[in-house]
Formats: C-alpha cells, sequence, structure tokens
C-alpha cells in the first residue's frame, strides 16, 4: 500500500460516523443505509424484520439488531448494541413511520394509536436512547414529511405525527448547542408506507399520487448531505419532493 493510499484510507476513516438508523429494513432507511454505507460510514440497522436487516447487513456490510420503535427499552438495546459493537454512536436517523390514512370520519382509532406510537413515541425514544450516549456533539436526523408542512383530506391524523416531529426537532436543537438536529421532510417517495392503508379510498387517492414517487435514495443522499457538513454547519431542514408535485 502506498503511503497516498493509506493517507487517504485514514482520512476516510477519520470521516466515518457511526450512524443508527431505525426502519432500516426497506424503504428510506434502507436506502440511508446503502447510501452511508458506500460513503464509508458505518451503519447500525434496526427494524421488527431481522431477516431483511441480515441480508442488508451483509450485503453493505453494516450490523444490526431487532428494534421496535416504540418500546423505549427496545431502543435502548437497540443503541446499546451498536455501542457496543462500534464503540460509540455518531449519528440518530429516527426514520420507523407508519401512514394508514383514512377520513377521521372512519373512526379508524387503532390505526390512530399506531401512528402516534410510531411516529411520535419512536421518535423520542429514539432521542431518549442516544443522547446520553453522545460522547462529542452529536446528530439527530428526524424523517418528518411534507406532512409537517400540509394538511390533505385523510391525512389529518399522520400530518399531525409529522408536524410533531418538526416540532420536537426544533425543540431539541434550540436547547442543546452542542447537538446538530436536522429533518429531513420528503414529498413522495417509493416506501411500503402505503401499504398499511386500509380505507379504499384513502388508498385510492394515494394510488394516483404516488405516480410521482422519487425514489427512496433520494431522501438517503439528503441526509448524507446533512450529516457531511462541518461540526459547526447545522443543516436544520431539508424538503425533498418531485420536481412536479404541487
Amino acid at each position: 500500500m502506498s503511503w497516498l493510499t493509506a493517507l487517504a484510507l485514514a482520512i476516510v476513516v477519520a470521516m466515518s460516523k457511526v450512524v443508527v438508523i431505525s426502519g432500516a429494513s426497506s424503504g428510506i432507511g434502507e436506502a440511508t443505509a446503502r447510501v452511508l454505507a458506500a460513503a464509508g460510514h458505518q451503519v447500525f440497522l434496526g427494524a421488527r424484520r431481522e431477516d431483511r436487516l441480515a441480508a442488508l447487513a451483509a450485503e453493505i456490510g453494516g450490523a444490526y439488531a431487532p428494534l421496535d420503535v416504540t418500546s423505549r427499552e427496545s431502543f435502548q438495546s437497540f443503541v446499546d448494541a451498536a455501542v457496543e459493537r462500534y464503540g460509540r454512536v455518531d449519528v440518530l436517523v429516527n426514520n420507523a413511520g407508519v401512514m394508514p390514512l383514512s377520513l377521521l370520519e372512519s373512526l379508524k382509532v387503532d390505526e390512530w394509536d399506531r401512528m402516534v406510537d410510531v411516529n411520535i413515541r419512536g421518535v423520542l425514544n429514539g432521542i431518549a436512547a442516544v443522547l446520553p450516549r453522545f460522547a462529542d456533539g452529536g446528530h439527530v436526523v428526524n424523517v418528518a414529511s411534507i406532512g409537517a408542512h400540509m394538511v390533505m383530506p385523510t391525512a389529518a391524523v399522520y400530518c399531525a405525527t409529522k408536524y410533531a416531529v418538526w416540532a420536537l426537532s426544533e425543540g431539541l436543537r434550540q436547547e442543546r448547542t452542542d447537538l446538530r438536529v436536522t429533518v429531513i421532510s420528503p414529498g413522495v417517495t417509493e416506501s411500503e408506507l402505503a401499504d398499511t392503508i386500509t380505507e379504499e379510498y384513502a388508498a385510492s387517492l394515494m394510488e394516483d399520487f404516488r405516480k410521482l414517487a422519487l425514489p427512496a435514495s433520494a431522501i438517503g443522499d439528503a441526509i448524507a448531505y446533512a450529516i457531511s457538513q462541518p461540526a459547526e454547519v447545522d443543516v436544520n431542514e431539508i424538503v425533498v419532493r418531485p420536481v412536479s408535485q404541487r
């Protein structure tokens, strides 16, 4: 190995970060893991579907542990496992989310509860697990949605949960001067989120809406950009959507 190659490798290692990602078994989480691993970061993957995590980790050279974001104990164990594996955690990507859209009058209250549990409590559980583990600064990346900035029929509860993600992120940013906090708000993006919609009317609306979908890698690229900035630069929010999405 030449001295130039060794120097380049040392620089890559020095810039490499340990990134824990929730909801990493598909969609934006999987795409983000691929993008960050390709950039030289150490990725630690979490989700409920361990078979998918195992296959992805083997492919990209990462590691994984089972994760139920609605459980504070599960998220804590997940982060502890990452620290045990890599010695530290530098970045949390709070990505896990669900989107069973429906009209409020349909009273799908169990689905409302699920969105609150995953989309809000899951983010809080992630924050609670990583803050004590950040040895020097740290970076929390919360994946919200364009729904944090707009509301449409069938999406009232979902948008409310994503606005909560935005609000929590902004509050955390203001409280900590040693912490970087980024909100990523995707527009319509390829994912499995729409598969959880059980109401026929909401599903039909989403079918047309998703014809404009961005590849999930576009969101992974945005997250990689935020992570790659110098320590004194905090990218507070990135909104990413298709050019043709109004």
